[in-house]
Parts: C-alpha cells; sequence; structure tokens
C-alpha cells in the first residue's frame, strides 16, 4: 500500500529513521519555495503535492495543528493557483505592500488563532509543543494568504515562522524536515529580496 511505503524508512538522518514521505516532502517543499521566489505559477500545484506528504510526517510526529495546517494548504494553495492564474484580468498579479487594515486583521487573527490552537492542543491531544505548535500555525496561515496575494511582507511572516520551525522540528526529531526549513529560511530572504525589486 502507498501509505505504508510512504511512513516506511527511506534513511537514517542524524540517528533518527527518516521516511519517504519526509524525504519526498523535502523535495517537493524546496522546489516549491524556489518556483514562489520566481513567481512561478507551479509552485501551487507542487505545493499541493508537499502538504500532502507533509501531512503524513506530522501526524506521525504527533504534531497535529501542523498536520491540520496541510489540510488548510491543499485549499489555500487551490486558492493561491486560482489567484495568480486570474491576477487582474489577463495581467499577471503585482506585488504589492500590505495594507494597515490587513495587518490589523492578520494580527488579530494569528493571535486568536495561537490563543485557540494552544487551548485545543492542550486539552485534547497528546501534544508535547503546544504553542510553538499553535504559534508557527498561525504564522504560516498569516503567510500563505498574503503570497496568495502577492503581498511582499509575507516573506517576514515565513522567516518569523521558519525560526520557531527549525528547532521544533530538530526536537521532535524531524532533521530532514528541520534541514528543509533552513533552506526555506534562505529562499524567503532571496524571496523577499527578489519581490522586493518589483514593487
Amino acid at each position: 500500500m502507498v501509505l505504508d511505503w510512504l511512513n516506511s524508512t527511506a534513511v537514517t538522518a542524524f540517528g533518527a529513521p527518516t521516511s519517504w514521505a519526509e524525504v519526498l516532502g523535502f523535495a517537493t517543499g524546496a522546489l516549491c519555495v524556489w518556483l514562489v521566489v520566481r513567481q512561478h505559477i507551479a509552485n501551487w500545484p507542487l505545493g499541493i503535492a508537499n502538504v500532502l506528504l507533509l501531512l503524513l510526517v506530522f501526524l506521525d510526529a504527533k504534531l497535529y495543528a501542523d498536520a491540520g495546517l496541510q489540510v488548510v494548504y491543499v485549499v489555500l494553495n487551490a486558492y493561491g493557483w486560482w489567484h495568480w492564474h486570474t491576477g487582474r484580468g489577463q495581467a499577471p498579479l503585482p506585488v504589492r505592500r500590505t495594507t494597515r487594515v490587513e495587518w490589523i486583521g492578520q494580527i488579530v487573527a494569528g493571535i486568536a488563532a495561537t490563543a485557540a490552537l494552544t487551548w485545543w492542543l492542550t486539552t485534547h491531544t497528546d501534544s508535547t509543543t503546544e504553542l510553538p505548535d499553535a504559534a508557527t500555525t498561525a504564522l504560516s496561515l498569516m503567510a500563505t494568504y498574503g503570497q496568495s496575494r502577492k503581498l511582499l511582507e509575507s516573506w517576514w511572516l515565513w522567516i518569523a515562522a521558519d525560526l520557531i520551525y527549525i528547532p521544533l522540528y530538530g526536537y521532535k526529531g524531524l532533521w530532514l524536515t528541520a534541514l528543509l526549513y533552513v533552506l526555506f529560511l534562505c529562499l524567503c530572504i532571496a524571496g523577499l529580496r527578489s519581490w522586493r525589486r518589483t514593487v
């Protein structure tokens, strides 16, 4: 069965078994973010494949908020794909800055989501990383919304999330995924610089 194979050990990284889902998640994730930096629309369908693979990885690691986030990402990737494709009429969607109203809305939603997820993870799961799992989920949702609208500052949100994700995944023994997020961090900095030149 495909799920059994994806959950089976592909390699041992840093002394921890690494599944095929994590290896393929690494590869598709790295390529996906590289395509976002280049503003290539193929990042969205590849992103859907990536989040489905990471869903399996996070469920196995008991990172339940991150696992649930992957389901939301499927919808957001489909929305981003559609939004980038339609743009504004026939012209490509331009990169722009986040407005004050958008910032206020995202910050309020991010704080509320972090609080609600932390409470849920604490009271309804056996999670051992409630706050970082919740905070990274909220930051990632904010960043994905911004990315789908081509908001320049979405890169700052991704950078903040990655700085929490890297030690979180290391703590959970997901060393290849932690390494992927180091790569994501570098690509986010490159994306910020690239998109800034087009504003």
